[in-house]
């Protein structure tokens, strides 16, 4: 009989030997607990102190089972680690080692070096189909691919947001073996994997935890999605650290993106997870944490996260882009050059800066490194969450656009593109799910009535035009086609600009990027501003954009090394009028004096 290693955690299943599992669920509120096979056999749990129950049981790898909790209530392991038959159906016993890894010494790489691909493993067709798009990111310059929650969600459909069983990689992507051999084959290629996970809530529907353990909840505390988490009860703050572990340690994952943890009310459970993480991975691997998080809250970033995706920077150029000034587009209308400088040489623009509403919001991040910061033109927030789920190409001028491109992979911050992105995929990436009934008309309507506040929308749309996120078409319409055709020169042009750009990131501005630091940012004119950053090397990178239609007074820095112009002509104007052309601009590294 092979020994296997125990797992210090208790929450799941797990192997003690090849024939041989450990059966714990954490379930204060329930009297009895049983281990249901999907033979029949039924295996009793005995309670132990502070709400567990426990079984050791012969049952190999592969074992399906269920809880019956109190003889009449069956439900799946809520640290399953894979489902056979979705959220309906049975838990399995898995071995974590049984995958053989083909690039074990993988360290990873150091997080200055980071240009981020966010994807969605179900539109691209599941694990073994993202791993064919691997070898042709990685020649474009992308050296991390981010996979937008996998955890095991109701149906077959879903942005991952609505996960339920999350230590299941969800059932229609593949096999937890599948997932790691596109881990590795990521990995043999250069590029790290960043998984995004949800630690603020659970979907609607297979989350049984309220039935047998509700002080997995702070009823009393209401968040977008009910009742709120209690994290600080060592129970549930060890699920979620033991699920970012199982991702980080098992399956290799290179790093973990929170989302939202705005919404976890408990900054003590958020500095534990980053310690234990630290504690637990090799101290030669490079593994880095980032967070969603509304409220800015910059000390987080000082010891305990390694980034943040920064939502004003995108916001702002949003709103010089298309002119949008709705929701929370309005917070970013007035002042824009003045809020795109403040975010280009500090970070945050909101540092407890009053919003729309009248709350403060955020602190001060100017003495943070521009690598704590994740800037993007475009994510799945901000297209799916549009109610036709338009790109950005088909909002906003081209030449625009490929300036503001210029200022996202050139500029120290690290940058993040969104599937599809660099080709100008002409798809819409629209929110879907997979429910049915009383829950899928919630859905439906609710998400209809989120548009209220953008009424040029509400104007040009009728309610009706909005995509039911249910339907299968909706989900079909989001695949995206990411390799343009032969002879669309439009798109082959965008391809060909984003790899111009990243060719240049790797050659001149990831070397030096460590200890790079803001020399401060200035407003040109309206929408055009120029910022400058001194480099590892003592060298200053400038970066001028002009997002606006008039030219804006701009005179290069003198002793420079031209790196990108928007324009052959652009020099042109540079040299005779000191004027930076509209939807324009220029990136240059100041040779060091002496």
């Amino acid at each position: 009989m092979t020994s296997l290693t125990v797992p210090t955690q208790h929450h799941g299943a797990h192997l003690l030997a090849t024939e041989h599992t450990r059966f714990s669920l954490w379930a204060p509120d329930a009297k009895r607990v049983s281990v249901v096979l999907k033979t029949g056999q039924r295996l009793p749990m005995c309670p132990e102190a502070n709400g567990w129950f426990v079984c050791e049981a012969p049952a190999p790898k592969g074992t399906r089972y269920r809880y019956r909790i109190n003889d009449e209530l069956d439900v799946p392991d809520p640290a399953s680690r894979a489902q056979d038959g979705g959220i309906d159906g049975f838990s399995v016993v898995i071995d974590p080692n049984d995958y053989p890894w083909q690039h074990p010494h993988w360290k990873g790489r150091p997080w200055h070096e980071a240009v981020i691909y966010e994807l969605h493993v179900g539109v691209l067709g599941g694990y073994a189909q993202v791993a064919k798009q691997l070898p042709r990111l990685a020649e474009l310059g992308i050296t991390a691919i981010e996979l937008m929650p996998l955890a095991q969600y109701s149906g077959e459909r879903n942005w991952g947001y609505d996960g339920a069983l999350l230590y299941a990689p969800h059932d229609t992507y593949g096999s937890p073996q599948a997932l790691k051999q596109l881990i590795d084959t990521a990995h043999g290629l250069g590029l790290m994997v960043i998984i995004d996970v949800v630690y603020n809530h659970f979907g609607p529907q297979g989350n049984f935890l309220p039935s047998y353990a509700s002080a997995f909840f702070e009823e009393e505390r209401h968040t977008p999605w009910g009742a709120g988490i209690d994290h600080g009860r060592p129970e549930v703050g060890d699920f979620f650290i033991d699920n970012a572990l199982m991702w980080l340690l098992e399956y290799r994952a290179d790093g973990l993106r929170l989302d939202a943890v705005h919404a976890i009310d408990n900054r003590g459970f958020l500095q534990t997870l980053a310690t234990r993480v630290k504690q637990h991975t090799a101290p030669d691997r490079h593994v880095w944490l980032t967070v969603e998080n509304e409220f800015n809250q910059a000390q987080l970033l000082t010891n305990d996260f390694d980034a943040q995706w920064n939502d004003d920077g995108h916001n702002i150029l949003h709103a010089l882009l298309t002119g949008e000034k709705e929701a929370y587009y309005a917070d970013f209308a007035e002042n824009s050059s003045e809020k795109l400088a403040r975010c280009l040489s500090q970070g945050f623009i909101f540092q407890g800066q009053t919003d729309r509403r009248g709350n403060a919001r955020g602190e001060p991040s100017d003495y943070l490194p521009a690598s704590a910061f994740v800037l993007f033109l475009q994510n799945h927030d901000q297209i799916g969450n549009r109610a036709l789920g338009e790109r950005l190409h088909q909002l906003c001028p081209a030449p625009a656009l490929h300036a503001a491109t210029a200022l996202l992979l050139l500029s120290p911050m690290i940058p993040l593109l969104f599937m599809g992105e660099e080709s100008a995929a002409p798809e819409p990436f629209l929110y879907f799910t997979d429910y049915t009934g009383e829950l899928a008309t919630a859905v439906c309507e609710g998400r209809r009535k989120e548009f209220a506040e953008f009424t040029t929308f509400a104007s040009n749309h009728p309610a009706e035009v909005t995509p039911d996120p249910n339907r299968r078409s909706t989900f079909d319409r989001s695949r995206p086609s990411l390799t343009p055709a032969h002879d669309d020169a439009a798109r082959l042009n965008t391809l060909a600009l984003y790899q111009h750009l990243l060719d240049l990131r790797h050659q001149w501005i990831i070397p030096r990027l460590q200890g790079a630091y803001s020399l401060g940012a200035q407003v040109l004119s309206a929408g055009a501003v120029a910022a400058r950053w001194q480099m590892a090397d003592e060298r200053v990178l400038h970066i001028a954009v002009n997002l606006s239609d008039r030219p804006a007074p701009y005179t290069a820095p003198a002793h420079s090394e031209l790196l990108f112009q928007s324009e052959p002509q652009l020099a042109f104007y540079l040299q005779n009028n000191h004027e930076l052309k509209p939807y324009s601009a220029l990136v240059s590294l100041e040779r060091a004096h002496g």
